[in-house]
């Protein structure tokens, strides 16, 4: 005879989770993120994502030098609960260092995900969560389609300007309109 038994989800908090790290009970090699309270595996990172993510970092890097900071895979607050590690976000320049005051939803200029086995997340729960943080521009970067997804002008949980670019198209960062990344380098 099978019991059911009703419960209820345990969610965490950043503390909480920093100290489950702490203690060990989340090692240094789990691959997890804390989504809304849930501790989150993330998908495995594959060798287009790898190099996606390293072409797209070289790119930012060189042309943003100086006016912005490019984080990659690195956590971003965005609620006591919610603390997702984007591939790539571009850090506004402020008077606080980073290493005294984690990054929070309003120095992100730029957010990027690039999704090569986590597309249906990038596309729903991150896109859900970057768009209520207030992020003003959000990136999906699709390895399978080789295209960029902008998602720009956040709005009640979602974006306003949605718009899909592939083949020789290029894009320019909202916060930069002077830097311009083809897609063709974003996929060499």
């Amino acid at each position: 005879m099978a019991v059911e038994v009703a419960g209820t989800r345990r969610r965490f908090t950043r503390e909480e989770y920093y100290q489950m790290a702490e203690v060990g009970i989340l090692k240094p090699t789990d691959r997890v993120e804390l989504i809304q309270g849930e501790i989150v595996e993330m998908s495995p990172i594959g060798r287009r994502h790898k190099a996606f993510v390293d072409n797209l970092t070289q790119l930012l890097t060189m042309r943003i030098a100086g006016r912005a900071i490019v984080s990659v895979q690195n956590p971003l607050v965005l609620a006591e609960d919610t603390e997702p590690d984007p591939d790539l976000k571009i850090l506004r320049r402020r008077s606080v260092p980073y290493k005294e005051l984690e990054a929070h939803a309003d120095d992100v200029l730029l957010v990027i995900e690039v999704a090569e086995s986590s597309l249906s997340c990038d596309r729903s729960t991150k896109q859900r969560l970057y768009a209520e943080a207030g992020i003003s521009e959000y990136w999906v970067v699709d390895c399978a389609a080789e295209s960029v997804e902008v998602h720009r002008t956040p709005q009640a949980g979602s974006y306003r300007d949605v718009s899909r670019l592939n083949g020789v198209a290029s894009v320019n960062p909202l916060a930069f309109p002077d830097i311009r990344v083809t897609l063709a380098e974003v996929f060499a």
